[in-house]
């Protein structure tokens, strides 16, 4: 049994879904103790619980103390399984963070995994869904990683009642990560959207983020709309957002999202978003600093040796790395400062299906 300290480093919730894949994809048993201790509402979440349960109907995984609260948590993985599944997260508690726990953990079942889920698609502290159809899965096809994902309905704050489908169909063997050079802008998109609320909202915050980037000097910059006419209107809570990305002749992809508050601008908001990119962009990596993130558990069981460079070497991506090398046994060689772009790489296991 592998005890994993909850509140080493960034001591938030995504030790709690690395922790739970990569028990999940090794077959090995593990104990959580101190879950966000360091959080002002400390203890498992609902999506955490979810994020949790989804994990144990693929690996028929036995768990103790996975409850509301808990901050402690035995997880023990006895197989692995596909099949259908529908979780609901039963407020907005974030689907894209939720997936980000069962992504990895889905590729190396023996069958075709689904999962449908219900929650919040665009929310604070979280990667949109947009986020993850056109960047994560885009990128996560180059290295071998066969997924597609539906939004039906989409979930703000705070009520949530987000709906996403998810099939995921078990890859043999993962690829090692190089992404080294951005290369060329070849395109910058987007898509902005609102729902209950008016048209423009969606409108302004795209023509703001496009006329942000074109300022800048960028062409060929496109930000698409999705908005819904009231009597077609079947989201539960009002909001809007925005997610921009831009792709390399290198294949390279990175990413910005940024969300509507109440009483922000549609403008201040696609302005954001756009500055977010164009910082990205000033880095000259090719991976941005959120990607970075999520590719550790990647990089870790690919085959072969993977090399990336990130915009932003992050508390996230220095805790996504310890819990990594605990439960896979890989060391990865990090170089750059906290805060600063940097370079990223590791020998994988190799792990197959």
């Amino acid at each position: 049994m592998i005890e994993i300290p909850g509140d080493m480093l960034e001591g938030g919730g995504q030790i709690v879904r690395t922790t739970l894949t990569l028990s999940a994809v090794t077959g090995k048993p593990v104990t959580i103790v101190k879950i966000r201790d360091k959080r002002p509402n400390p203890g498992l979440q609902a999506q955490h619980v979810v994020a949790a349960k989804a994990l144990a109907a693929i690996c028929d995984a036995e768990t103790t103390n996975l409850t509301l609260g808990s901050q402690l948590l035995v997880f023990t993985p006895r197989g692995r399984a596909g099949g259908s599944h529908s979780f609901e997260v039963g407020t907005a508690g974030s689907i894209p963070l939720i997936l980000q726990a069962l992504m990895p953990a889905a590729a190396y079942a023996p069958a075709p995994t689904e999962f449908e889920l219900t929650g919040g698609t665009d929310v604070r502290w979280s990667p949109s869904i947009d986020y993850l159809r056109l960047i994560q899965l885009p990128l996560l096809r180059q290295i071998g990683y066969q997924a597609t994902i539906q939004v039906h309905r989409r979930g703000h704050y705070p009520k949530g009642g987000g709906r996403v489908s998810v099939a995921i169909n078990p890859s043999r063997l993962l690829k090692a990560v190089h992404w080294l050079e951005t290369g060329k802008v070849v395109s910058i998109d987007g898509i902005s959207h609102s729902v209950r609320l008016p048209s423009h909202v969606a409108q302004r915050q795209a023509t703001a983020a496009k006329q942000k980037l074109l300022d800048a000097g960028f062409r060929s910059v496109n930000v698409a709309t999705e908005t819904y006419p009231p009597s077609q209107d079947q989201h539960i809570a009002p909001g809007s957002g925005i997610t921009l990305l831009a792709k390399f002749s290198t294949g390279a992809i990175i990413g910005s999202d940024n969300l509507g508050e109440r009483g922000k601008p549609a403008e201040i908001v696609g302005q954001e978003v756009a500055s977010k990119l164009i910082s990205e962009l000033e880095s000259g990596a090719p991976v941005d600093r959120h990607m970075g993130d999520i590719l550790i558990p990647y990089m870790a069981v690919a085959e072969g040796r993977s090399e990336l460079h990130v915009s932003e070497i992050t508390m996230h991506t220095l805790t996504n790395i310890k819990v990594t090398e605990i439960l896979t046994g890989v060391k990865f060689n990090v170089q750059g400062e906290l805060h600063h772009p940097g370079a990223i790489s590791v020998d994988g296991i190799a792990l197959k299906t």
